[in-house]
């Protein structure tokens, strides 16, 4: 999820141990982005002239004032006017209401507003949902920035992270149906990318910052990078360029949840982009991130007790309308089975250690019925930062070193439970398009079916067993079972994921040993090649055959480029297929260095 965006790394998690941003292929793109933030979100370019705003939506308060607060009163669902009337009479305006769900959002600057509430008949919990101040912009909100757009060259080879899961292989089966929406509940996503524009559905699009959906044209975009990545991950298009995310067949549409300034994503606006996604159809959503201002929200606490009641019922709400929410598990490599101490609340003003205890609740991702996703790193690894917990992970994802879409045009790396998560949401939406029948719990049930089991490592920490542990849950997804596709036979894929670091001035080399493969290797050997090394040209990559042939696959190409990830074709039909195939790499120049991160044959 977004680090909170940053503070804390899912914030949203992000934790984005982000590479700065690089147009696939295309080293003048750099022109269009930024360091990495202190906050460790990849930085963009100074964005565009946004275009001229529409009015805003009227709200039912009259206009801001220093020291508004915001609320949630809870009531029963239904007519709530006569609660409604309460708000009023009693020092506070209604800035929105969800009557299928019994939850109005309350401004004031009384501070005995809360107190006196919950003294009116039919209100069943009042909570503040913020320690600081409602900005103005609630009153009168800014579009976001239109970024101008760069252009990517053509080109989309398979990425790592998605071999690991084989949705390179479930393409072919069932890209997803375009029937199939998936919400991106973020910090907002750019439409205009090229690589989500064909998959972007504007019409089911809003913003929920501030707990009132704003419907304007744009008000769905990015106020971050987080939110288009994500989406990329969801469902970037098939179309020959930068990447191709899990379910590219799917579309997407954005609720905003984040605020400007802050990219904090509080309570109201989560309730609201619920309630959104459950009204407007989404099979199913990604959520990563945390719920603002509190890391954990505690019942016995009045304000977080009302916070947790007014999502949980948006949450149930948008289930039993069909969709399936799926949420970021955190990057602070935290038992959540095992609780004890909150450092990081409240976020939004001074936070202070509190101790507390399993019946506080990491929110959305431990609400009953969300899919909580942990994050891999290299492999099957545990990623080091992703949260953990027995009985709380549901499955797992790659999310370390992910490449994926970021506003303008761009593309950047990012790390965090928050980009594993919407891999599950991915493969999610392909059972989906595959079981179009399917429930909200049918979708989980298979989710965890449809897992690779992974052990527990040599970690007093992992608790449970291989096929259902606190790191991994019920394994990682794998897209190819997900729309019903079968591994290729055995001997036919082979793969090494181990690292090779690659050092100046040196060769080294990465071997897969083949086997059950009949005669020889075929005209269009298929080599997938995943090198992380900054300015490519210094690299010469060759495949050596058993009997010791070479096969030039780039030859000091590229120039200044970051990273080799393609896959080549040979013609190795003169090869003996059994045996043992390396990947050479040869650095021939100082400064510049890497690794080997994956690379794979297909016979």
């Amino acid at each position: 999820m977004i680090p909170h965006i940053s503070s804390r790394p899912r914030r949203t998690l992000v934790l984005a141990a982000a590479l700065a941003a690089l147009a696939f292929g295309a080293p003048a793109a750099l022109a269009g982005t930024a360091p990495v933030s202190p906050a460790g979100i990849p930085g963009t370019s100074a964005p565009a002239k946004a275009k001229a705003q529409a009015p805003a939506p009227t709200s039912q308060s009259a206009t801001w004032a220093a020291g508004t607060r915001a609320y949630v009163v809870i009531t029963a669902a239904g007519d709530s006017s006569a609660v409604r009337s309460a708000v009023a009479a009693n020092g506070g305006t209604v800035f929105s209401y969800f009557d299928q769900i019994g939850v109005i959002v309350a401004h004031s600057t009384s501070t005995t507003f809360a107190a006196t509430m919950r003294g009116v008949s039919g209100v069943q919990k009042v909570g503040a949902t913020r320690t600081s101040d409602v900005p103005a912009d609630a009153y009168n909100p800014a579009l976001p920035a239109n970024p101008s757009q760069s252009t990517t060259p053509a080109g989309e080879p398979a990425r790592a992270d998605m071999t690991q899961i084989k949705a390179d292989q479930a393409w072919a089966v069932n890209p997803g149906s375009a029937s199939v929406k998936v919400g991106i509940l973020d910090t907002g996503v750019d439409d205009q990318h090229q690589d989500l524009a064909p998959n972007f559905n504007a019409a089911d699009s809003a913003s929920c910052a501030y707990g009132k959906p704003d419907t304007r044209a744009g008000a769905w975009r990015d106020v971050g990078t987080h939110g288009t990545h994500v989406a990329g991950s969801v469902a970037a298009a098939k179309n020959g360029k930068g990447v191709v995310g899990v379910a590219p067949g799917v579309k997407i549409s954005s609720v905003r949840v984040a605020e400007p300034g802050t990219s904090l994503f509080f309570a109201e606006n989560t309730i609201c982009a619920f309630v959104w996604s459950g009204d407007h159809g989404f099979k199913v959503t990604n959520n990563s991130y945390y719920t603002d201002p509190w890391q954990f929200n505690c019942p016995d606490n009045i304000d977080q007790a009302a916070i947790i009641e007014g999502v949980k019922r948006a949450q149930e709400y948008a289930e039993s309308k069909g969709s399936l929410q799926v949420a970021a598990a955190g990057n602070e490599n935290y038992d959540l089975a095992n609780k004890t101490t909150d450092s990081a609340s409240p976020n939004d003003s001074t936070p202070t250690t509190r101790t507390i205890t399993n019946a506080c609740l990491d929110i959305p991702t431990e609400l009953p019925g969300v899919v909580t996703v942990a994050a891999n790193g290299t492999g099957t690894t545990k990623a080091s930062f992703s949260n953990f917990g027995q009985g709380v992970i549901d499955v797992a994802a790659p999310g370390s070193s992910v490449y994926s879409t970021v506003p303008g045009g761009g593309y950047s790396s990012m790390s965090g439970t928050s980009m594993a998560s919407p891999h599950v949401a991915g493969v999610a939406a392909l059972i989906a398009s595959a079981n179009p029948t399917f429930t909200p719990a049918q979708i989980r049930t298979a989710l965890a079916t449809q897992a690779n089991d992974i052990a527990c490592p040599s970690d007093s920490r992992c608790k449970g067993t291989t096929a259902n542990n606190g790191f991994f849950g019920e394994g990682q997804v794998d897209a190819l079972k997900a729309v019903g596709g079968s591994t290729p036979p055995p001997g036919k894929y082979f793969e090494n994921l181990t690292d090779v670091a690659i050092t100046d001035n040196a060769t080294v080399n990465s071997a897969i040993t083949v086997s059950g493969v009949t005669g020889n290797a075929p005209a269009t050997l298929k080599v997938g090649v995943d090198i992380k090394h900054t300015y490519i040209g210094d690299l010469k990559v060759d495949l050596v055959a058993p009997d010791g042939s070479v096969y030039v696959l780039s030859n000091r190409a590229g120039g200044s480029t970051d990273n080799i990830i393609q896959t080549f074709t040979v013609n190795a039909s003169t090869e003996v297929a059994n045996g043992v195939w390396t990947l050479r790499v040869n650095d021939n120049a100082n400064q510049d260095t890497g690794k080997i991160d994956a690379w794979n044959l297909t016979f």
